[in-house]
């Protein structure tokens, strides 16, 4: 018993519907690739499916450019408007700048100089010379900087050790001299970062 037609006509369910396009998906460009390679035929076939994702598959023998072509001059319709083919001139221009841009790197790397006259090694020597200029300009303005804030640093440090000296030094020896005679001693060495009146509560805050 063979298999009863189906109508065709848009299956409403949803999965239903997701299912029979990856299926007849696939069969299609399935299709496409055996009769591109049992008859050495270019095919082209790109499908988008209700979610706006495209799957396509072009001849291995043939680009899809080639292909639309050779559709233009056989039907004599062009698919291409003037706007596409701005894009397209836009596309190469941009390609174009790019490979400039990959040969002066090299040129400046050193790679591939020999195709370059005298001229332009000339101008490529000043450009390599400013632009070391410049990098040995930072480079000294770096080393400046490190060692301005190392001495910073070292100042800092020599401060607090001397204040350390000073504070050992006005230490009240077996506790004679009172707490008023050791704290004017140590505000009078005191650093100005150190300096300030101590804050001694009164009786009465702690009554």
């Amino acid at each position: 018993m063979g298999r009863g037609k189906i109508e065709i006509r848009r299956i409403e369910n949803t999965n239903n519907r997701q299912v029979t396009y990856s299926k007849r998906r696939n069969g299609i460009i399935k299709k496409a690739k055996e009769i591109s390679v049992l008859c050495d035929a270019h095919v082209a076939v790109v499908i988008f499916g209700c979610s706006g994702k495209m799957h396509e598959y072009c001849s291995p023998k043939a680009s899809l450019v080639d292909i639309l072509d050779q559709y233009h001059a056989q039907c004599g319709k062009r698919l291409w408007d003037a706007k596409h083919e701005k894009l397209s001139n836009e596309i190469d221009r941009i390609k174009k700048a790019n490979d400039n841009l990959q040969m002066q790197l090299r040129h400046l790397k050193g790679e591939d100089v020999t195709s370059l006259n005298f001229k332009d090694l000339m101008v490529l020597e000043d450009v390599l010379e400013n632009g070391l200029k410049c990098i040995r300009d930072q480079k000294d303005v770096a080393v400046m900087t490190h060692r301005r804030n190392l001495k910073q640093k070292e100042e800092v440090i020599k401060d607090l050790y001397l204040y350390g000296q000073h504070a050992e030094t006005m230490m009240p020896e077996n506790g004679r001299g009172g707490d008023d005679a050791y704290h004017q001693r140590v505000d009078s060495h005191m650093p100005f970062a150190f300096c300030g009146e101590l804050v001694r509560p009164k009786l009465q805050d702690r009554i």
